[in-house]
């Protein structure tokens, strides 16, 4: 019974410990979420007026868009752009947003000779290489808090790589940060760009008005930096939503390290009080033995 309770009580201190941790590491992915929260909200308005440039602009019935990001071609091959993250302790994090990617190319009847993977983060890298598929572009360790300057030889590759016809088509896929408790799996076309739901988005701005240069020399500037923009923001959107998802990991690690050992010390308790009822009724029974 000694070595029963001393196995308990070391199983009770072994879950302390954890517990100690992953309410450490939760403390930390709070810190990292309210940082990044405030990092994102002046991009996010910085990008919602890019947006909006770029809609007025296509409103101005341009003439010729052909060799822009706005020209469709032929798709032969379409860039799936995943963003995973590189650790674990993040729950589901990863593994919905692969299982939608996956569903995503069923539904769209492409086979790995279709697909060109750009993998931001270790563990899609690691997914899709493994299975076989084409993972031409990938890279690990974004920071905490990324900036537009740690990441633009990302956003430039991305543009560059479609320019260079590697892919004719771009899909982004990544954990959108919904809130503190939940995130919500994105899928959506980035390449070539789409100006048709922009018009209603982004006001009732007339689109007669006099440019120096003209329409189609501003777009040649505006649309790289406008899908440089998407990219940034689906980087920073995910890794706000890395953030929560370890949050929300730790939570219930800690939480279920505490029933652990609320039920281990119950445990504790009820078998030390019977090793002390046992010890009782021996030296009762040995007494009782002498009289």
């Amino acid at each position: 019974m000694a070595a029963s309770l001393q196995e308990i009580q070391h199983r009770i201190d072994s879950t302390k410990s954890t517990r100690q941790i992953t309410s450490a590491m939760q403390m930390v992915s709070t810190a990292k979420l309210s940082k990044i929260q405030r990092s994102g909200t002046g991009y996010r308005l910085y990008a919602q007026h890019l947006q909006d440039v770029v809609s007025h602009l296509a409103q101005a019935h341009l003439s010729n868009v052909k060799g822009t990001l706005l020209e469709s071609r032929e798709v032969k091959k379409v860039g799936f752009l995943v963003i995973t993250s590189d650790r674990g302790l993040v729950g589901g994090y990863n593994s919905m947003l692969i299982k939608r990617v996956m569903s995503a190319f069923e539904e769209r009847h492409l086979t790995k000779d279709d697909v060109v993977i750009l993998a931001i983060g270790g563990n899609g890298a690691d997914f899709f290489k493994k299975r076989g598929f084409n993972v031409a572009y990938e890279y690990r360790g974004v920071s905490d808090v990324p900036d537009f300057m740690e990441v633009r030889d990302i956003v430039k590759t991305v543009t560059a790589m479609y320019d260079n016809e590697v892919y004719d088509e771009l899909e982004l896929a990544y954990q959108h940060f919904a809130s503190r408790i939940s995130n919500e799996v994105q899928l959506e076309q980035i390449l070539p760009i789409d100006t048709t739901n922009m018009a209603t988005e982004s006001g009732s701005l007339s689109a007669e008005y006099d440019m120096n240069p003209s329409a189609d020399k501003v777009l040649e500037t505006v649309l790289p930096q406008y899908a440089q923009s998407l990219v940034f923001g689906a980087i920073l959107d995910a890794k706000t939503a890395e953030h929560s998802a370890s949050v929300n990991a730790m939570s219930s690690a800690s939480d279920n390290a505490k029933e652990v050992i609320d039920d281990l010390e119950l445990h504790y308790n009820r078998a030390r009080q019977a090793a002390i009822t046992t010890e009782i009724t021996e030296i009762t029974g040995g007494m009782a033995a002498l009289e």
